[in-house]
């Protein structure tokens, strides 16, 4: 019998053998694909190219320009009169977790029961709808950021990217670091368990470096912390554990942080992004100015946060009246902040951290509802596409790969109509969607046909 280390090396030989092939046998003339359309954002650019042809070869760009040559044989699907983008990134969401959007009061109660009844092969099953939701609104890579079960993302993420599904690319948290209690507050002892299905628990600056460990070994791509505990929250020398670790690994850091001493915490750490800061100081993010720390804001508008609360019920005057007394000051507080960080010179990336169900909309649709924010809240049309392209795949370590429309980069594109640069919120339209050179959705109506 051959001993199992001669057969692990057979196995590598013929892998790379049979990859070998393939790439060999590929015919000179294969197909190429030629998009032509009326506009384009590249994403570096802060001006738009007229009448742009991208020529794509395989996964990836192979050229970008206006009016460019198509070589004889490619495929031409040309879009009409739309506007060509990178395909868009959410650096913030739960592709696994969905819990009802129509009563904002019950939510703690509802995570904890989605923990508690629904298996992480369930939600991995949910996650593969609600990633295609995603897919086909024009969101081509996402960061999932925790409450994915034991590692459910990590499933997800490998399951698209061997072609078993379609969805989005996946940049996969494992299940967040967190002081004891998680988010869920203070439960009896017993229910340590269910704890421990969305949270690695960490006690002091050793075990923190070790909950890093094990996420990078149950196949984590980033890690993501809860600075902001119940009751406790992580200190700071637990945080520089963390990202040191982390950063030793080549993996960044998304560091949940809301109120003065937890964005402070996580910006003296160095963590790579801080998600919500609904509120923290001028210092702390002139801080994070300094060492070019991302702010990912996760806000909503006045309408979206009432539609969270009643759904498709019509509320009495005294209840909306009631609602409004608390989200007004929210959205108010939540402009101030993000206006503070723009004049600061914060690097802002978008993160919709969607969850909830939303009356009329699927997943990707209601994830997109972030740009309605942004742009109330004073952030310009070219300010929101760097943040939901560039930015994005700057703050995930994927800008060589992602985020512009330049060859050598993976062929993630979208078309929307109109003028994005003029009103941002057409992002949220996506008529054509192509991952990686598949085309996963071309509502322009217009057909493709062969270069002669």
């Amino acid at each position: 019998m051959m001993r199992p280390c001669h057969q692990f090396v057979l196995r590598v030989f013929c892998l790379l053998l049979a990859s070998w092939s393939v790439a060999g046998q590929e015919p000179a003339n294969a197909a190429k694909i030629a998009l032509r359309a009326a506009r384009m954002i590249d994403g570096k650019s802060d001006t738009p190219t007229n009448k742009p042809v991208i020529l794509i070869d395989g996964e990836k760009i192979s050229a970008v320009g206006a009016g460019l040559a198509i070589p004889a044989g490619a495929k031409v699907i040309d879009l009409g009169n739309v506007t060509l983008l990178p395909g868009l990134i959410d650096v913030h969401t739960h592709v696994l977790f969905e819990i009802d959007g129509t009563n904002v009061s019950l939510q703690d109660v509802s995570m904890l029961k989605v923990v508690a009844t629904q298996s992480t092969a369930e939600r991995a099953l949910l996650g593969a709808k609600l990633g295609r939701e995603d897919l086909e609104a024009g969101i081509t890579t996402v960061r999932d950021v925790g409450n994915s079960g034991v590692n459910g993302d990590v499933a997800l993420r490998d399951a698209i990217n061997n072609g078993w599904l379609p969805g989005p690319r996946i940049v996969a948290a494992t299940r967040a670091l967190a002081a004891p209690g998680g988010q869920f507050g203070h439960l009896i002892p017993e229910a340590q368990k269910i704890i421990e299905q969305e949270y690695v628990i960490v006690n002091g600056p050793e075990s923190a470096r070790q909950a890093v460990r094990q996420a990078l070994y149950d196949g984590a791509n980033c890690i993501k912390v809860i600075v902001n505990g119940s009751p406790a929250n992580v200190t700071l020398e637990e945080m520089k554990a963390i990202v040191d670790e982390a950063h030793i690994a080549g993996v960044k850091v998304a560091a949940h942080a809301i109120g003065d001493k937890a964005t402070r915490i996580a910006a003296e750490a160095g963590v790579d992004s801080i998600e919500h800061a609904y509120v923290i100081t001028d210092d702390t993010l002139k801080m994070m100015a300094q060492k070019h720390i991302f702010l990912v804001p996760t806000d909503g508008t006045e309408q979206e946060y009432l539609n969270m609360t009643f759904g498709h019920r019509q509320p009495t005057p005294e209840e909306r009246a009631e609602q409004e007394q608390w989200i007004k000051p929210y959205v108010a507080g939540n402009r101030d902040r993000l206006q503070r960080a723009r004049r600061f010179g914060v690097p802002i990336a978008a993160g919709s951290d969607m969850y909830l169900t939303m009356p009329d909309e699927d997943r990707g649709q209601a994830s997109l509802d972030m740009f309605d924010a942004y742009s109330a809240e004073g952030m310009t049309p070219l300010e929101i596409i760097h943040a939901a392209t560039s930015n994005g795949a700057e703050l995930l370590g994927w800008q060589g790969k992602i985020g512009t429309l330049e060859a050598g980069k993976y062929a993630d594109i979208i078309a929307v109509p109109g003028d994005p640069l003029q009103d941002a919120t057409t992002l949220k339209h996506a008529r054509f969607v192509m991952k990686g050179g598949v085309v996963i959705k071309n509502e322009t109506g217009n057909e493709t046909k062969n270069k002669k």
